[in-house]
């Protein structure tokens, strides 16, 4: 008498195999973007004018960027991209297509792509209209500012901070926003509050400020015209020197030995006045600056 098998129910798979079914640079097992990404296929494939096009065209380009990008739909159907958080979100709208970066106002846009949601704290867009270039070049260093902003910032809130004598954080010198974002987050006690704030003001005050962390303390300047201000944390006080300080008007009260520089120290229960701050902040940024 034959001996009796149990036999399996045959798997599914989708029509065009288990690999075509997942975009360029999808990673295996990642369920949710698989979902997502023919929720993209779909909604492009739907918009079958100049909007399908471009949307096209910016996903090739991240995806190029960021093999590693894990494509989202959210907020009732927008393609969302992510790497340590999200990054990037598009909309395909009546006249344009918006394409919103989460953390836009701390990424350096030297070719001025962002043209909307320019008041925004941390948000930043660029609208595309009909007929309107695309500049790939420009917008793949935005990509690529925008993952190395997620990565670094979720390392640097992994790692605890060493603080140097007089309560200085040590960060690693580096261009850009993501290393002054690590010292921001790494300044001890009320300070950290502070530097946060202060940076928001610089950032608002200058739109498009370069900034770098060199000699553990950020920089703050204009792209060709060097650095104008730099922080720095001391145990009773944060320093904020003025590099071109002694042609501001009113002059920042602190004197030092360098006779261009100027200085204020701010302590725990100073009151700040934002509207003087942001003055000095914008016409140093108008000085020629230091060369470092």
């Amino acid at each position: 008498m034959p001996r009796k098998t149990s036999r399996k129910p045959a798997r599914s798979t989708p029509k065009a195999g288990p690999t075509a079914a997942r975009p360029a640079g999808r990673k295996a097992g990642q369920a949710r973007g698989s979902s997502a990404s023919r929720k993209i296929d779909a909604r492009i494939a739907a918009l079958d004018d100049w909007r399908g096009v471009r949307l096209a065209q910016i996903r090739r380009l991240i995806q190029s960027v960021d093999p590693d990008v894990v494509e989202e739909w959210k907020w009732m159907g927008s393609p969302t991209w992510s790497h340590d958080g999200v990054f990037a979100v598009a909309s395909a709208l009546k006249d344009k297509v918006k394409l919103t970066f989460a953390h836009g106002a701390a990424l350096p846009d030297p070719q001025k792509l962002f043209n909307a949601t320019l008041g925004g704290g941390t948000w930043r867009a660029i609208d595309f209209k009909e007929g309107a270039a695309l500049d790939e070049r420009a917008l793949a260093a935005l990509v690529r500012a925008a993952v190395a902003h997620n990565t670094t910032s979720k390392a640097a809130g992994k790692a605890k901070p060493v603080l140097l004598a007089g309560g200085n954080p040590q960060i690693p010198k580096g261009d850009g926003d993501s290393p002054v974002q690590a010292y921001l987050a790494a300044m001890p006690g009320w300070k950290r509050a502070l530097g946060r704030r202060l940076d928001a003001l610089v950032v608002r005050t200058v739109p498009g400020v370069r900034k770098a962390v060199k000699w553990n303390s950020p920089l703050y300047g204009v792209e060709g015209q060097g650095w104008f201000l730099s922080l720095h944390c001391f145990n009773e006080y944060v320093k904020v020197a003025f590099f071109r300080g002694a042609s501001l008007r009113p002059l920042p009260p602190g004197g030092s030995r360098q006779k261009d520089v100027r200085y204020l120290d701010i302590r725990e229960d100073d009151e700040l006045d934002e509207a003087r701050f942001a003055a000095w902040v914008a016409q140093a940024s108008r000085l020629p600056g230091e060369r470092m």
